[in-house]
Parts: structure tokens; C-alpha cells; sequence
């Protein structure tokens, strides 16, 4: 169909407007604005339990990877009136976030070219309890995903060193996730310095390969361990979700027994997936980051 064309469709019993089927969103390999629908409507299984009741941040590239995007924490004013919100307060101000609850929603987000899905850490009906732990693992050049995987190996340990299981991703960029379920009441004000901590006792054991200071200037090959996200007024980037890069990557969770893999075999485009990859591996694995969603763990005392 023409470029311009719009399409009137129903998801869900909803029906949706929906435009530019045919733009290029991805100039490097030809992908548009239609595969991206495609592909959240096809993930949309395994990809909505992690987005259900989270206010959710738009980060929207509407004249694709290349054109520059912004960021949206309000709810557009020109959502449908079934797409669900959630006021939450940011200093003096009230902002009505929206919630990706079903498939609906999720392909209306889609269809504005919210490549990147960035959820809250927590959900919206207790804001200030976070349910994960999050560890960002964000190298610093030469250092790639190799090398997070080894600060991956070594954080896996020191959480299971107090009692608590996690569960890796890729960030579908350079990097890597490891995120520690609690599920249980929590606050930023102990899972913040909790992460603190872990990245400190990282970089003091390994000081030629983490670091847990923000400075740009101090990560050169190194392996930046980044506790700061867990704050309410920060997001990370959900599982499945695509990112702007030249390729349609995603971030994509991946196994211990891959972390380890990749440790052997140096090669970061083993833990390099792209839309397609991802729709195979959860046919065939299903959702492997599902024990995030249920397992419940204590945040132990520091």
C-alpha cells in the first residue's frame, strides 16, 4: 500500500487508525513501521505481563533510527479513550502516564513509532515499591557484552551470596541487564543502596574491570555496573523490547548457560538478536524471563 495510506483495523475488538504501514523506520535494512507492528503484535504473549500496570515512558522516533526522537512521559491527548492512564506525582506536577496493558494499546504505542518501550520499575498502584532489583552492565569501548557477561558471572554470585536469584538479558544495544525479583514490599530507598553496594564490592574485586562511578572519563574498557536505576524517576528498557540501533535488535533474555558461552567464546554477535531471532527463541524457549514476574524474594539487610 501506498506510504501515506491509513488502515482501519480491529485488534482486540478495538479499532484502530493505523498510518504509514510502509515508512522506513530502519533505513539500514529496509524495516518499517508496519514489521515493528508486526513484530510487537507477535511478541505481544510474552512481552505485555512485563508491561501490565507499569507507567510506561514513549520514546518515539517518528522519522525513524536515524531522525532523532523525543521522549514522552505524558499520555498523548489524543489517545483513544480505552487506552488506560495512571496520575503519579513528580514534584509539583501531576503527570498521567500511560499503561501498556493490552494488545491493543501496545500496537497503538506502535503505530506512533514507540520503538523503544520503557517501563517504571514498579507499578503504578504502589509507585514507590519497586519489584526488581536492576543492574544495568553498560561497557565502556574497547569492552563489549564480553566483558558484561564476566561482571554478570561475578554479580550472579554476589546476590546468590545473600540469598537472591536473577535473571539476565540483553539490552539489545551494547550492553546487558541482570535483574534480581523481589515481589515483595520493597522501596527505592533500600534497593537503591542495596545496588550501590553490590556495584562497589564489584569494582573493589575487580578493579580493572568494574566500575561503579558515573564519570565517562573512568570507563574506558571497563564494565560499568549501574545502580542508579533504581530510582522512581528512571526507567530501563523492557524485555522484547526493540531498540534504535541500525538493526532492529532487541533486548532479548538469554540463559546463565549463554552468559557463559559467551565468556568462552569472545564473540559479542552471540548475544546480538534481531526481531526474527527473538520471535524463534521464544517459539522454542518461551518467556525466560518469566520468573521475574512471580518469584518473590527478600531484599536482605545491609
Amino acid at each position: 500500500m501506498p506510504r501515506s495510506q491509513r488502515l482501519e483495523v480491529d485488534v482486540a475488538g478495538r479499532t484502530l487508525s493505523l498510518s504509514n504501514l510502509g515508512k522506513v523506520l530502519y533505513p539500514a535494512v529496509g524495516f518499517t513501521k508496519g514489521q515493528v507492528i508486526d513484530y510487537y503484535t507477535r511478541i505481544a504473549p510474552v512481552l505485555l505481563p512485563h508491561l501490565r500496570g507499569r507507567p510506561l515512558t514513549l520514546k518515539r522516533y517518528p522519522n525513524g533510527v536515524d531522525g532523532g526522537h523525543f521522549y514522552e512521559k505524558q499520555c498523548p491527548r489524543h489517545r483513544p479513550d480505552w487506552v488506560r492512564t495512571a496520575p503519579i506525582r513528580a514534584g509539583s506536577k501531576v503527570i498521567d502516564y500511560c499503561l501498556c496493558d493490552d494488545l491493543p494499546t501496545l500496537v497503538w504505542a506502535a503505530n506512533l513509532a514507540d520503538l523503544e518501550i520503557h517501563p517504571s520499575l514498579a507499578r503504578a498502584e504502589a509507585y514507590s515499591s519497586p519489584t526488581v532489583v536492576a543492574f544495568d552492565l553498560d561497557p565502556g569501548p574497547p569492552a563489549t557484552i564480553v566483558e558484561c557477561a564476566e561482571v554478570a558471572v561475578r554479580l550472579r554470585a554476589a546476590l546468590r551470596a545473600v540469598g537472591l536469584e536473577c535473571f539476565p538479558k540483553t539490552s539489545g544495544s551494547k550492553g546487558m541487564q541482570v535483574y534480581a525479583p523481589l515481589n515483595t514490599p520493597a522501596s527505592y530507598e533500600r534497593t537503591k543502596p542495596f545496588a550501590f553496594a553490590v556495584a562497589q564490592a564489584l569494582e573493589r574485586a575487580e578493579p580493572d574491570l568494574v566500575v561503579s562511578d558515573m564519570k565517562k572519563s573512568l570507563r574506558g574498557g571497563k564494565v560499568l555496573v549501574d545502580w542508579s536505576q533504581n530510582d522512581e524517576h528512571k526507567t530501563t528498557v523492557c524485555v522484547y523490547s526493540l531498540r534504535a540501533k541500525e538493526r532492529p535488535t532487541a533486548s532479548t533474555p538469554i540463559t546463565w548457560e549463554e552468559v557463559e558461552a559467551v565468556r568462552a567464546s569472545g564473540d559479542p554477535d552471540d548475544l546480538l538478536f534481531t526481531s526474527d531471532d527473538v520471535l524463534a527463541r521464544v517459539a522454542e524457549h518461551g518467556d525466560l524471563f518469566a520468573p521475574v514476574l512471580d518469584l518473590e524474594q527478600e531484599l536482605p539487610r545491609l
